[in-house]
């Protein structure tokens, strides 16, 4: 497959997966004990591999090979994307599917210590991904609006703004929030 072609393909793929995931977060926000079958169809989907590739691929971690060797690129060019996400595609649908363990690489911290990182191959990544896209719409229905962490579309700047903007003391019953003497010292270290 060119690149146009899947330019083209990847564009199509975008939107089916936006798609459904609309339909899945619309299900589940609309009836809480809703119970959703047959969701591993959608993670072996080929919309769905795909738009995970380009997220994997997209990402500075591409370049980095996990215990199998391989890296984003090293796939294009050996084995083509295409065929990639076939493999991939058969080894989900056949239920052969096995992560395998992550490479393993020590990195410096601050004070000269060091702390472990685990570095997953590009094929695990992937398949993560395509998971991540399934569940994802699923769970956000239930989160509030006011929960900030590893949540698409909210950065840590907006929960500061959302803490700095709410009013100091308001009724409890309200559903506002209470800023403890804890959380007014943070508050008048980060606005002076």
């Amino acid at each position: 497959m060119n690149t146009d072609e899947l330019d083209l393909a990847l564009f199509k793929a975008e939107r089916r997966v936006l798609e459904i995931q609309t339909k899945l977060h619309c299900r589940a926000r609309d009836d809480a004990r809703r119970q959703f079958d047959d969701l591993f169809n959608l993670v072996a989907d080929p919309a769905f591999l795909l738009v995970a590739w380009d997220r994997v691929r997209g990402n500075k971690g591409a370049r980095t090979a996990g215990v199998d060797g391989r890296t984003a690129a090293s796939i294009v060019a050996r084995i083509g994307v295409t065929e990639y996400l076939d493999g991939l595609r058969f080894s989900l649908k056949g239920r052969s599917f096995r992560p395998v363990p992550v490479r393993e690489r020590m990195i410096p911290k601050a004070g000269g210590k060091l702390r472990r990182l685990g570095i997953a191959t590009i094929t695990d990544r992937v398949a993560q991904a395509s998971l991540k896209l399934v569940l994802e719409p699923i769970f956000e229905a239930d989160f509030l609006p006011c929960s900030y962490g590893f949540r698409p579309m909210r950065r840590a700047h907006d929960a500061w703004l959302r803490f700095v903007t709410c009013p100091r003391n308001h009724d409890a019953t309200s559903g506002s929030w209470r800023v403890t003497s804890k959380h007014a010292s943070t508050r008048s270290r980060m606005c002076p």
